[in-house]
């Protein structure tokens, strides 16, 4: 998806992809749906639906390996795992930008570097950190609050940039 033209609709009229934002955060985190539905609000595809499998998720696989005896590096190994990060995958593949709320964890990172490594924008919302990390400057963008991310979102669909694929 590029926000590109895609052709002519119904009525002749220019029809335009929308933009998928990859929204990244913690499964304990309860304000990622509330932001999900405010970034769809500004007309973006949002893929939160990683955050369905619920807080304990990674601790129930967790739990799950262990009780068949594996080590973490089994469990990697497994169809639960396998088909958790193809999921994720193809969403990462998919989306034209990443948003990496904070809280939130290694797998977060990752992906977020994921994303920047393809090319695409990726930005992070900051919870007031004790830590202070310069390699957040890696991110397109670094915002303290959500308001602020909305508004470079806006921005973003206001010139109709164009973002990798």
């Amino acid at each position: 998806m590029t926000g590109k033209i895609r052709g002519r609709g119904k009525r002749g009229k220019v029809a335009r992809k929308k933009l998928k934002l990859y929204l990244i955060g913690s499964l304990r985190n309860p304000e990622i749906p509330k932001m999900a539905q405010e970034i769809r609000k500004l007309g973006f595809i949002v893929f939160d639906d990683w955050y369905a499998a619920g807080p304990e998720a990674d601790d129930k696989w967790r739990d799950y390996e262990k009780a068949r005896g594996h080590t973490y590096l089994e469990g990697l190994k497994g169809l639960a795992a396998d088909h958790v990060y193809r999921f994720d995958k193809k969403h990462l593949d998919e989306c034209n930008i990443a948003v990496l709320c904070m809280p939130a964890g290694k797998s977060g990172h990752l992906e977020l570097g994921y994303v920047i490594g393809q090319g695409k924008p990726g930005y992070i919302l900051l919870d007031n950190p004790e830590r202070w990390d310069v390699m957040y400057l890696f991110a397109h963008g670094r915002f303290t609050n959500f308001e602020e991310l909305k508004r470079e979102l806006r921005k973003i669909k206001r010139n109709k940039r164009r973002c990798a694929t």
